[in-house]
């Protein structure tokens, strides 16, 4: 999916094509990653060439993940979630600011 939410509407062999050189995937494993995505309503196979239109925006793509990993690991929890993240790094004057924005914009 990440190969059509950057390159647009491209031929199923060029996503073949470019998971091969990017991480050594087989062609054919491209092609049944494509199929299901396809048979998941993901994807939309048009022709002439086969080639792949993307049906989901990224952007919700990653909201549901997030969702879940949410769910998952952080019993739901998105604050503690956020605790993680920011234990993690040092964070730059610009980027508490901007945390700052987003959490205000919340309230």
């Amino acid at each position: 999916m990440d190969v059509q939410w950057k390159e647009g509407d491209v031929p199923a062999k060029f996503v073949a094509d470019w998971l091969t050189r990017k991480l050594g995937w087989n062609k054919n494993t491209t092609y049944t990653l494509i199929k299901r995505c396809i048979n998941k309503g993901a994807i939309k196979r048009t022709e002439p060439g086969f080639a792949c239109h993307a049906l989901i925006p990224k952007e919700k793509v990653q909201e549901d993940e997030t969702n879940e990993l949410i769910d998952k690991i952080y019993d739901g929890s998105a604050d503690k979630l956020f605790i993680a993240l920011l234990g993690r790094k040092k964070l730059s004057k610009e980027q508490i600011e901007k945390l700052r924005q987003i959490v205000g914009e919340g309230e």
